[in-house]
């Protein structure tokens, strides 16, 4: 049950003979920070006082006497200027943990309301390897996949590839002038990688160099701005030093604002000098070897002659056709492998490629309902509220994001036709999602709700996103190794290894070290909000301690120690089924406060799911997980399991164990991360 929703739903009935909208003050129910105040609390009586005219605990009261919860909770208890405490009765949680004892998906009861949700996540151009920004919508898209899933919703996952455009221009110019037909043919994921790497340098380069003498400029003319603005600051500072006491409010104000001003343009200078340091470090990379500086002065016009390539692919060239037809396959298998690691899958994987025949579609359609206007020869909708337009289709006839997108849309309303259609894409789109989702009305297709699930960025450990000397982003893949490699370290060091019985063979150390690294980046990036930042530091995402995946796979670990130890000392083969065959609702009865304080963290776990899924935000999982982790630990050390003799206390602590296990296991598998029975 979800405890929260069945105390909203209750007050909303006895608020409602003081106010004609009692839901927003029924919202108002929060866990209990503190034990002693019961296991939830309402503060709404403080709001609503205020409203009605009448004192809170007097509303309180009034609440009080008419809140339907007796087959939950003890009697309400009005506390303090007008708090209503609220403690669950431990009968309850004793029917509630047999309940889920006997339940697959340990008591979470599918949706009231069951939807066909599309959620289109990850989408990385297939023609490069993976890097670090694809961590964050893959993990997170997956996660919500999961959840709707769990509670019965009908789920559809597309990985909208970017398997067209520019990056098969890059690969198929990188052949054509560098590849090795035979050398591609025998190995061609890494050599085509390397095609990609070589091309993209030699762009990055040309680029990087034709921008230093205008970033030199731009750098002259910050430095000189934010010379006048500092001079201004100091002159209003020592305005207001000296201003009358009637004048030095103002003089202040003015102060303030000036030293504000004066350091956004310190901001800036610092911005237009790491652009300056970037562009160098791309020079320098190549200009540093003979070869590839060799390399770079027989190919000056590598950024033009890519656009080109792309255009002929685009326009059915049959050479540069046969070789994207030749190398996609290919460059998806790469990125399937990462997938396979990741533990991630779709339903399809439905690339830009798949609707570039519908385009020109697109671009009619709205011309004809009148939307579309010309502008600079591109081809444009105003929409309004925005100053900028969106753009469909260039001057050069080359369609946009905006186009594919638009055509995406269609497709997904024709063939599938969700009701919700879940974007997992970072926060820098969200201008072009608001004009895309603003364009989805005049297309007659706004009776599906369209949501941009957006999110912040990876950074490194110095709080700066996350690239190589050069600028280039970092690799997915060399991220999963080094958490592989430290999680090695961590969960098979030898003092653990030493302790083992049976021992740890070198198989079983590596499926755990693969699946504590793998599940630490997953957790580390989940367990954040996703419209927050967060630093990637593979040191803490593994440790022990703390709110990490490592954490709470121990935990799940601990309960399956202690079970193979029951299940020994019993002579039983399978505790869990025993548990289910031997013992009756009135058996399950908590003598410590420990045991009482496991069991109301497990009764959340459909709570957990429900404000997760509300809020897209799989961090509430990630704390509930961790929060019941630590409620485990603590009755581990105060309620011994082993050598019980006592039948109910046998049976209770049992059923707090295998509980505890399951809804670990279930809760990380929600989030797309695997448990060890040993660890």
């Amino acid at each position: 049950m979800n405890l929260s929703a069945y105390f909203r739903a209750r007050f909303q009935t006895a608020l409602s003979s003081l106010t004609d909208d009692p839901a927003p003050y029924a919202g108002m129910i929060r866990v209990a920070a503190d034990p002693k105040f019961g296991d939830y609390q309402s503060n709404a009586c403080m709001s609503l006082g205020k409203k009605v005219g009448k004192a809170p605990r007097e509303v309180a009261a009034i609440v009080v006497d008419q809140l339907d919860v007796a087959a939950v909770c003890e009697q309400p208890e009005i506390a303090g200027p007008g708090f209503i405490n609220l403690r669950v009765r431990d009968e309850f949680l004793s029917q509630s943990l047999f309940g889920m004892l006997h339940h697959e998906r340990a008591g979470v009861e599918p949706a009231d309301h069951r939807e066909k949700i599309l959620i289109d996540y990850s989408s990385p151009n297939v023609a490069k390897p993976m890097h670090v920004g694809h961590i964050r919508s893959t993990v997170i898209g997956a996660a919500l996949a999961n959840m709707f899933r769990y509670v019965g919703h009908e789920v559809i996952t597309d990985n909208h590839l970017g398997d067209w455009g520019t990056q098969f221009g890059i690969i198929i110019y990188g052949y054509k002038h560098f590849g090795d037909a035979d050398t591609v043919a025998s190995d061609p994921v890494p050599e085509l990688a390397k095609l990609y790497r070589l091309t993209n340098e030699l762009i990055e380069y040309t680029k990087a160099k034709a921008s230093l003498s205008t970033l030199q400029g731009k750098l002259g003319e910050a430095e000189t701005f934010a010379k006048t603005e500092s001079q201004a600051a100091g002159a209003a500072a020592e305005t207001a030093s000296k201003a009358a006491e009637s004048e030095s409010k103002a003089a202040a104000k003015e102060s303030k604002k000036a030293s504000k001003a004066a350091q956004a343009a310190q901001r800036r200078v610092a911005a237009v000098q790491s652009e300056i340091e970037s562009a160098k470090a791309k020079v320098d990379a190549v200009e540093a070897d003979p070869k590839l500086a060799a390399i770079a002065a027989e190919h000056p016009d590598v950024p033009a002659a890519v656009l080109r390539e792309t255009a002929k692919m685009h326009e059915g060239d049959a050479e540069n056709r046969a070789l994207w037809e030749k190398f996609l396959p290919h460059c998806k298998d790469e990125i399937n492998r990462v997938y396979d690691r990741l533990g991630v899958s779709f339903d399809h994987t439905l690339g830009e490629s798949f609707y570039h025949d519908r385009l020109p579609g697109v671009v009619e359609t709205l011309d004809k309902l009148g939307l579309t206007t010309e502008s600079d020869g591109a081809v444009c909708v105003f929409l309004e509220g925005f100053e900028s337009p969106m753009i469909i289709q260039k001057r050069d006839g080359a369609y946009l994001y905006a186009t594919t997108d638009l055509a995406t849309l269609q497709y997904r309303q024709e063939v599938f036709a969700p009701h919700r259609i879940l974007y997992v894409v970072d926060s820098r789109q969200s201008e072009h999602f608001e004009k895309f989702f603003a364009m989805a009305e005049p297309l007659g297709m706004n009776d599906i709700d369209l949501v941009h699930v957006q999110f912040g960025t990876v950074l490194g450990k110095d709080g700066r996103p996350m690239k190589t000397r050069s600028g280039s982003l970092i690799g997915l893949e060399s991220l999963l190794n080094d958490a592989v490699s430290r999680a090695q370290q961590v969960a098979c060091n030898p003092e653990r290894l030493a302790t083992m019985d049976p021992p740890m063979l070198a198989d079983e150390q590596n499926q755990i070290a693969e699946t504590v690294g793998i599940g630490a980046i997953k957790y580390a990036d989940l367990s954040h909000h996703r419209t927050t930042d967060y630093r990637f530091d593979v040191e803490k995402m593994v440790a022990l301690e703390g709110n990490t995946a490592t954490y709470v796979q121990y935990s799940y670990a601990r309960t399956q120690s202690i079970l193979r130890r029951v299940a020994a000392e019993m002579s039983i083969d399978d505790v869990p089924a025993w548990l289910v065959e031997n013992t009756t609702e009135d058996q399950l009865q908590f003598r410590e406060p420990a045991e009482r304080a496991l069991a109301l963290a497990l009764v959340r776990f459909e709570e957990a799911i429900d404000a997760a899924i509300a809020a897209y935000a799989p961090n509430q999982l990630c704390d509930y997980l961790f929060e019941t982790a630590k409620a485990y630990s603590t009755f581990n050390d105060a309620c011994r399991v082993l050598g019980n003799t006592d039948p109910v206390v046998l049976r209770t602590r049992l059923a707090l164990v295998v509980m505890t296990g399951r809804v670990i296991e279930q809760g990380l598998q929600i989030l797309g991360i695997g448990v060890c029975e040993r660890m």
